[in-house]
Parts: structure tokens; sequence; C-alpha cells
């Protein structure tokens, strides 16, 4: 068989496996493609829920006969929530998988170290199919890109504020794109004013970004983050931004001993999580750190002994990010 053959024959299992839904449904939507012009997959798939399929049933979809095609497709969407039992089963069939079936794995998440991803492993390099989410820095630029299959151009400064907005999940990203190309006219490009027009926000705020805004003293920007943080408690933020100052603390004190660039190497951490310690540090003098540590302590007190912990955080926050 000549080389590109080799490469391009369909294997027995794939495992499709990552945190972006978009991506696993693109990879499901080619296989199916790929599948449907070998034969008519209305006849020849089933579908299983990893929640409740019994893997008996699986393997034997598995192991049926496709009806006027030499292929079919069964898929099972969750596979990481299979029991260990019915994954078990499923770890047995692809010692000897059937040569008229692809059984497609579909799941967030699944340890490399678990028998089942093993399983689907040995059987080519192409078996597992990675669908890690990207990096949140990555996503306007892919953002972009994703636009484009929609008849739209987004500026730079537009990707950046739909992922402010929508948050990070790209089948949300890509149903708002669809909505944006519909609403859109002309041929400009789309920009910044027009996504705040246009999209509504949906994503909550992440703890680290209040954070790195009551790091950089920006009162305004804590007090909007602080309306969109639902599900974070203002023990947790006092916790986390007495962390950060004790870190602004080193930073501080690294950069007064003529070795700005050494405090990574004191924190402990990679140089991504401290490249904006020295500036957030230089926003404070020594006495606004050591008063902000007191007023933590005050605060987290009072918290303790019956005070709004939600109006007591606020005020210290005010308190801290006030110049």
């Amino acid at each position: 068989m000549p080389e590109n053959k080799k490469k391009d024959a369909l294997l027995p299992a794939y495992l499709v496996v990552g945190e972006d839904a978009l991506k696993r449904d693109t990879v499901m939507k080619r296989l199916r493609a790929r599948l449907s012009a070998l034969g008519d997959l209305s006849f020849n798939s089933d579908e299983f829920a990893g929640e409740t399929a019994a893997g008996e049933s699986i393997v034997s979809a598995c192991n049926t006969v496709p009806f006027a095609s030499p292929v079919r497709l069964v898929e099972v969407r969750g596979a990481d929530k299979l029991k260990k039992a019915d994954a078990e089963a499923l770890v047995a069939y692809l010692s000897s998988p059937s040569e008229t079936t692809v059984l497609a794995l579909v799941a967030e998440k699944l340890a490399k170290n678990t028998r089942l991803y093993k399983a689907v492993s040995v059987l080519g390099k192409s078996a597992i199919i990675d669908c890690t989410p990207l990096k949140r820095y990555e996503l306007p630029k892919t953002v972009r890109a994703m636009a484009t299959g929609h008849g739209v151009t987004l500026t730079e400064g537009a990707a950046v504020q739909l992922v402010e907005l929508v948050g990070e999940d790209t089948i949300h990203l890509d149903n708002e794109l669809k909505k944006i190309a519909l609403a859109h006219r002309g041929t400009d490009a789309v920009n910044e004013h027009e996504i705040m027009g246009l999209v509504s926000r949906t994503a909550e705020v992440k703890p680290w970004e209040f954070v790195d805004a009551f790091s950089s003293r920006d009162t305004n920007k804590c007090l909007l983050y602080l309306g969109r943080m639902g599900s974070v408690s203002s023990h947790a933020l006092l916790a986390m931004c007495t962390t950060r100052l004790r870190e602004l603390v080193c930073a501080k004190a690294m950069a007064t001993r003529g070795n700005a660039r050494g405090v990574a190497a004191a924190l402990k951490m990679p140089d991504w999580r401290c490249k904006n310690h020295a500036a957030w540090a230089r926003a404070f003098s020594s006495e606004d750190l050591r008063n902000a540590f007191a007023s933590a302590r005050d605060t987290e007190r009072a918290m303790k002994s019956g005070t709004d912990p939600d109006a007591a955080f606020l005020d210290w926050v005010l308190s801290v990010t006030t110049r």
C-alpha cells in the first residue's frame, strides 16, 4: 500500500479529547463527512451518551455489520463519564476491534494514564485528536480567523473585546460571530464600538482579572469587575488580594536592591506570572503597602464578626486603590 494511502486509512477508533467544544464538533463534522462519502450514515451510525450508556450496548453496536456501506460510525459523547465497567468493556473491544466500524469517543477530559486512553492510543499516532483550548492570549487571533469563515473581518481590538465580553468558550464565540456577520453592514472591518453595540456580556470576570485590576490601583475597573463576579466570595478575593500585596512587597524590595528582574526567582514563579509586578509595585509606596496589610487584617476581622462581607471588602478595596 502506498505511504499516503496508509496515512489516509481510517483507524478503528479515535479519541476526540479536550475542553474546546468547537474543536470537538469540528472534528466530528469532518469525520462524519468523510464516512458519509463512503456510504449512507443514516443507516450506519449509532450515538451514545457516556453518562447512561452500557459498555455492552456500545460494543454490540460496534460489531454490527454495516448496511450498503463499507463502514459504520459509533459515537460516544461524554466518554469520560463512562462507568468503570463500561469503559473496561470498550478496552476489551479495542484489543480486537471491528474492521468495518469507526468508534469515536468524545470527551472533555480523559487522563493519559487511564486504560481507555491507552487502548485507543496504541491504534495509531492519529488516534488521539487533541482539542485542548487555546490560551486566552491566543484567542483574539483565532477569533479573527473564525470571523472570515462567516464573511466578516474584525479589527484586533474588536477580537479582544469580543473575548472580553463572551469569554473563552469557542462555541459561544462562534455563535456571536454569526450574529455579528448578519448585523454588520458594509465592507469595513468590525471595530470595537460595533462589538460593544452588538454583543452583551455573558462572561463572568475571572478572579485573577480582578486581582490584576486591584494591583494596578484601577478603582473603576475593580468596581466594574466586582459586579460581574457572582460566584466568587469576598473572603476568597480578600485572600487573593493580600497574597498579591505580599508579592508586591517582594517586588518593591527587589527593585530597591537594584534587582528588579529577580522577582520571579524570589517568588519561585515563572517569569510570565510576574511580568507586571515591578510596574504594579511602583504604584504603591512602602507606607501604602503597610497600610493595606493592616487594613486587610481589620477587614477580615470585621467580615468574620457580623459585618456584611461584601460591603467590608468593597470599602477595603476603595481605601487601597484610591490614590
